[in-house]
């Protein structure tokens, strides 16, 4: 069966149940995130230790779930615990055992990449628990998906000069700009189904130059350490679409700076 095949088969109604949990928001879509988040986590922690330089899984998984208590913890200890958390990165780079500063630095990495990006895409979809945050959350989604799709027809079709060859040789600057037309086509797919969309048209729009930006950065972050690990894809999970990090590494960075801008906007 043809990789493309592959990905249709299991992306469309994989993309159906994901839209499905953001319809139904609050603990439910939390749940769900956290669990793609703990899974996308534990393939970074698979790729780092086949670049020999092994996290410390039980501190990336306490990182997370301390970041994803925040506001549930007392602020006494939240300043508490953030305070450790940064004396001992200052510890850990200035320790000359490089082992240790190392191991310390990326089990830290593993414990806020994924998480942070799962987290601010929670915090979209609770900007408003009702309607309002499910619209803008299906517009970042779409928007997402969008780029991709668009990225991935245009670099086939017209792509010719390398993006990052030396991350990800098989992406284009073609493709890079299609990816904006994709994008674009996604805000309007939720602006038109939305009545009304949250927001007008044109403040809506920089969030297509956002999406379109981070999205292949966070590609770019993903491909560099699966090289790095030597790795085609970060896990076979998913059928035609490798790993959880494969499929939301746009979306860990993007959610990040969607809602900052939609916090600012609204």
């Amino acid at each position: 069966m043809k990789e493309l095949t592959k990905r249709v088969l299991f992306g469309v109604p994989a993309a159906a149940v994901f839209l499905y949990m953001v319809w139904l928001g609050g603990v439910v879509f939390q749940v769900f995130t956290g669990l793609i988040m703990v899974i996308t986590l534990l393939e970074m922690v698979r790729m780092f230790r086949k670049m020999q330089v092994p996290p410390v899984p039980s501190l990336s998984l306490l990182t997370a779930l301390f970041l994803w208590s925040f506001p549930l913890l007392p602020g006494w200890l939240v300043v508490s615990v953030s305070a450790g958390l940064v004396l001992a990165t200052l510890w850990a780079l200035a320790d000359r055992r490089r082992d240790f500063s190392d191991r310390w630095m990326v089990s830290l990495f593993c414990g806020l990449y994924a998480p942070l990006g799962f987290l601010f895409l929670n915090r979209v979809r609770m900007i408003d628990p009702s309607e309002t945050g499910m619209w803008l959350t299906f517009a970042l989604i779409l928007m997402i998906w969008g780029y991709d799709v668009f990225a991935y027809f245009g670099g086939r079709s017209f792509g010719k000069r390398p993006l990052a060859p030396a991350i990800s040789p098989g992406k284009t600057w073609e493709g890079f700009w299609s990816g904006f037309a994709g994008a674009a086509l996604g805000l309007m797919i939720a602006f038109l189904a939305a009545d009304p969309f949250p927001l007008d048209l044109w403040t809506a729009l920089p969030a297509v130059i956002l999406v379109s930006i981070f999205g292949p950065l966070g590609d770019l972050v993903a491909s560099r350490m699966k090289r790095l690990a030597g790795a085609k894809d970060s896990s076979g999970l998913l059928p035609g679409h490798g790993g959880f990090l494969d499929r939301f590494d746009a979306l860990i960075l993007c959610s990040p700076v969607v809602f900052l801008y939609l916090d600012w906007v609204m």
